[in-house]
């Protein structure tokens, strides 16, 4: 972790691996992710606030709507990556995120499929440890593929799993790892209650 970059920090102690459930945050992460491909995340990061100006607050259904203006506007753009195979699929992206939302009813319904409604939880000693990819991220980047996503490869798959909180990849020692473990179980907790209540109404 870079101690030396506030954004880094604030963003490791409150917002990595903290399951994501609201529909904009997960396009959110997509587009930043996809930028990241050969670059840091720390860059990244530094440039969040501009790509939340350009990317129209990450609002899927307005991204989906750019055009070829907005593509020139998104390119000379010096706050963002101006990467123009990037930009075309923050765009195409929008859209096959759309129409997973409509065949699931959101977003969130379709990815959290991938790990059963539940984080993984991990134990990792050291980050040496963490994997780049997993047997899970491919599977999920080939299914990301088949419905038309770009820049959605099993290593951007599964930096977006720990950014999602799909994943609890701190450090066991880590203080995040307790909490985004308590976070995670909180949550699962209340699904739970809310479907025994479904069950006990029908």
């Amino acid at each position: 972790m870079d101690l030396q970059n506030p954004a880094y920090v604030s963003y490791h102690d409150r917002e990595w691996g903290v399951p994501v459930h609201e529909d904009r945050h997960h396009f959110e992460l997509l587009i930043l992710e996809g930028a990241q491909a050969g670059l840091s995340w720390a860059t990244i990061l530094n440039k969040r606030p501009a790509y939340r100006k350009a990317y129209a607050g990450f609002d899927p259904q307005r991204v989906a709507l750019f055009s070829s203006a907005d593509r020139r506007r998104l390119l000379a753009d010096a706050g963002i990556v101006r990467n123009r195979l990037k930009v075309e699929a923050s765009i195409g992206n929008a859209r096959c995120f759309l129409e997973i939302c409509e065949q699931f009813g959101s977003f969130d319904k379709y990815i959290w499929r991938f790990v059963d409604g539940r984080p993984l939880q991990n134990s990792w000693r050291s980050s040496r440890e963490v994997p780049a990819a997993t047997a899970l991220s491919r599977s999920m980047a080939k299914d990301l593929h088949k419905r038309g996503f770009r820049f959605v490869g099993p290593t951007i798959c599964y930096s977006y799993m720990q950014a999602a909180g799909l994943v609890n990849d701190h450090e066991a020692g880590c203080f995040r790892h307790q909490e985004c473990q308590a976070v995670a179980q909180a949550a699962s907790g209340k699904k739970r209650v809310a479907s025994n209540s479904r069950r006990i109404k029908t």
